[in-house]
């Protein structure tokens, strides 16, 4: 496909590298030289020094020949605009648009979009990916992420191997011996910075990360298999009431009616504002690296702290203090620079959270073709976990799994039947209806598209 992507900072830069690695033809638009600079010197692809709300410039872009617009630049308005003059001058197909702020975000002001008026087909929130992102960790102590697929009847969990779990070094076929009731299949492992697939001789090793495919009605079970029995968490303090806070807030008090949650924010109207949109969240004016706002916020009775304000700085400096103050919480902290990552073991970090991903994620589902509901990147976005319908066009309909003759870099997770979960084998058929999870390398993306067969967009 032809791909403009108009933003070239952090997410424009993520999502330039993916698909120009899949084989789509991109155009990358920005006003920052430096940037697009960067692009250039490491990405083949066309980038352009611009306006992305210039005609002129869109039209050097080759827009009457694209497919798609993504617009992820800092503004949302601007984002708005771009999308607008895609398409009332270009009459570009699909088009994407980050937009941050909640106000855009209102339902009732959802009408806003649309072909009469702005004509985005698919808004991305960056603020609001996060809070659910966060919300699914909550729901899985002891896994690094939780993923849901089939209308969450199917998830992906990512588990980091740790000297306690009572299966490292049992290969793969005795697990599934010693658990012959669970559900779960585990699609491979990062060691050393490499994904890699496991055999049924294999075995996962200390310090792996395993992604595991499971029956969302396994998941305590599964957790347990690995050595983690932690308890969901019941009191929470978030530091930051900013977008992410707010929403993460949200989410819990509609979805867990036990949950106790406090909130340290540091503006005053901000505080007010949003202890007026909560119900039973309790919000406190200071700052969360003062001792005395952390004490008064009963430190000693949270089980687990977020540390989500819009400066990384604070976010880890909040999460060692907690560790220096009150031991034994799980600690979790966004941060936006990718470098801070290398500093998670020795401050003692419990889970570091990356924005961007979780943006890049949900915009690759709206560029795959057809009938792929939900993309996860693992690795930067070397590999995707996907999920897709089996159409009466796939020629995979009433194959066997070991008759598809998938690459070595396709693995199948696991298949949803009607309300069935399957953990597919060498003799399981492929049927038409089927929702099926998969691993592959980002490099299989178009032959996946072609098994599948997929319509075009």
């Amino acid at each position: 496909m032809n791909i403009i992507i108009c933003g070239a900072g952090r997410v424009g830069y993520t999502i330039c590298k993916l698909l120009s690695d899949q084989g789509h033809s991109i155009t990358v638009i920005d006003q920052s030289s430096e940037d697009i600079q960067k692009i250039t010197e490491n990405l083949d692809v066309k980038a352009i020094v611009g306006k992305a709300t210039s005609p002129e410039i869109l039209e050097k872009a080759d827009s009457k020949d694209a497919d798609m617009i993504i617009s992820v630049t800092k503004n949302d308005e601007i984002n708005m605009l771009i999308c607008q003059i895609a398409y009332s001058v270009f009459k570009i197909p699909k088009k994407i648009a980050r937009i941050r702020s909640q106000e855009y975000l209102n339902k009732k002001y959802s009408s806003m979009f649309g072909k009469e008026s702005l004509p985005i087909d698919f808004i991305i929130s960056p603020e609001l990916e996060i809070a659910k992102s966060i919300q699914r960790k909550l729901e899985a102590p002891g896994a690094l992420d939780n993923i849901p697929f089939a209308e969450n009847k199917i998830r992906l969990l990512e588990i980091l191997i740790e000297t306690n779990c009572p299966i490292v070094g049992t290969k793969l076929n005795e697990i599934t011996k010693k658990y012959p009731n669970l559900n779960a299949n585990i699609l491979g492992v990062v060691r050393d910075e490499k994904f890699v697939f496991l055999k049924k001789n294999d075995v996962m090793n200390v310090n792996d990360k395993a992604y595991v495919i499971i029956n969302s009605m396994q998941l305590k079970e599964t957790l347990e298999a690995f050595g983690h029995n932690e308890k969901i968490s019941n009191k929470i303090l978030i530091i930051g009431g900013g977008n992410i806070g707010f929403n993460l807030a949200k989410n819990l008090e509609n979805s867990q009616d036990s949950v106790r949650i406090k909130i340290i924010e540091k503006n005053k109207d901000r505080a007010e504002l949003i202890a007026n949109e909560l119900n039973n969240t309790i919000v406190i004016n200071g700052n969360g690296l003062d001792e005395n706002i952390l004490e008064e916020a009963n430190l000693d009775e949270v089980e687990t702290v977020l540390a989500l304000t819009n400066d990384d700085e604070d976010n880890l400096m909040v999460s060692v203090l907690v560790e220096k103050f009150s031991k034994n919480k799980r600690t979790m902290a966004l941060v936006n620079k990718p470098n801070y990552s290398l500093l998670q073991s020795s401050l003692k970090i419990d889970d570091l959270i990356d924005p961007r991903m979780d943006t890049v994620s949900t915009i690759l589902k709206h560029i795959h073709k057809g009938t792929i509901e939900t993309a996860y990147t693992i690795l930067d976005g070397k590999y995707e976990v996907i999920e897709a319908d089996i159409v009466e066009t796939s020629e995979l309909i009433n194959k066997e799994l070991k008759q598809a003759n998938l690459p070595e870099e396709i693995r199948i997770g696991a298949i949803l039947r009607k309300d069935k979960i399957l953990i597919p084998r060498s003799n399981t058929k492929f049927e038409k209806g089927d929702t099926v999870v998969f691993l592959c390398n980002s490099d299989q993306i178009s032959f996946v598209e072609n098994i599948f067969r997929i319509s075009s967009i």
